[in-house]
This record gives C-alpha cells, structure tokens and sequence, in this order.
C-alpha cells in the first residue's frame, strides 16, 4: 500500500500548482528545447539533444511522482483553539539548554519540509520526538550527530 502524504491546504495548493506547471509550461519549453536540437544534426553526438531529454525524463518523473502523492493525500486541517500537545500543523517552541536558545518549528508533513523555513516534518528526529508532548516536556532527540534535549516552551497553531 502507498504511503499516505500528509498536507496542509497550503501544501496542496502548491503540489497541484507544481503539477499544473510542470504539465503545460514544463512540457511545452522541453519539447521545444528537443525540437531546435534536432536542428543541429547528428543525434548521436548531439549533446544538447541528450541533455533535453534528460530534463524530460525528469520532468516525467516528478509529474507521476505528484500524481501518485495526490492519490494518497491527507489534508491536515488547521489547529483549532488552543492546541494542548504538538500535532502536524502546530508550531512548536523549543529550549536547547546546551545551548541556551530558542527555536520555533512548525511541524508539517514530510513533503512540506523546510527546515530553512522552520518547517520540519512529523518524521524528522526532532519532529518524531515531539509529536505528542505537551508544554514543559522534555524529549530527548536521537539524531544522526547524536543525542540532545529540547523543552518544549510553547504551542501555537499560527
């Protein structure tokens, strides 16, 4: 069975976004790109012909690779009132006593992920540690570089 992609509206919105580009702009540029290196001759040698079907092969890939995460989508609906333990969809305040500071993650499903962004997925190590928990937990992380400790200071739904 294929696994379930968890999302908020917003992440659908973009994944369907995604799609709908890559389907009409992605395809259009490439088949084009494939057309005007034919132009140039000889296909067996002809390396802008080979690079453009590459970038098809790629687009093809994330086109059915989309698909098949719209067919086993879970909307994740937003938090209502307060939320009272860390759910996808919530933002999370952590301690780091090591080294004292704060940080704020919003907990989302996996294909939303930016940690840049401060939007970790429920299956990160810091997410898995903290689904669940509530204000004044502690958890402790098992991440690839090694154990830490988080307290968890504060839940939002923002």
């Amino acid at each position: 069975m294929a696994k379930t992609v968890k999302l908020t509206d917003d992440g659908l919105k973009k994944l369907k976004d995604e799609l709908e580009h890559l389907k009409t702009v992605g395809r259009a540029d490439i088949a084009e790109k494939i057309k005007v290196a034919r132009g140039y001759g000889d296909l067996s040698e002809n390396s802008e012909y080979d690079e453009a079907k590459n970038e098809q092969a790629k687009i093809e890939a994330r086109i059915v690779e989309i698909e098949a995460m719209l067919k086993n989508v879970e909307i994740i609906s937003d938090v209502k009132g307060a939320a009272k333990s860390v759910v996808v969809g919530v933002t999370v305040k952590v301690y780091d006593a090591e080294y004292d500071e704060e940080s704020e993650y919003r907990i989302v499903g996996s294909t939303e992920a930016d940690p840049r962004a401060g939007k970790i997925s429920d299956e990160s190590p810091v997410g898995k540690a903290l689904m669940g928990k509530k204000v004044g937990d502690e958890v402790i992380v098992e991440a690839p570089g090694g154990e830490f400790k988080l307290k968890i200071v504060g839940i939002s739904k923002k």
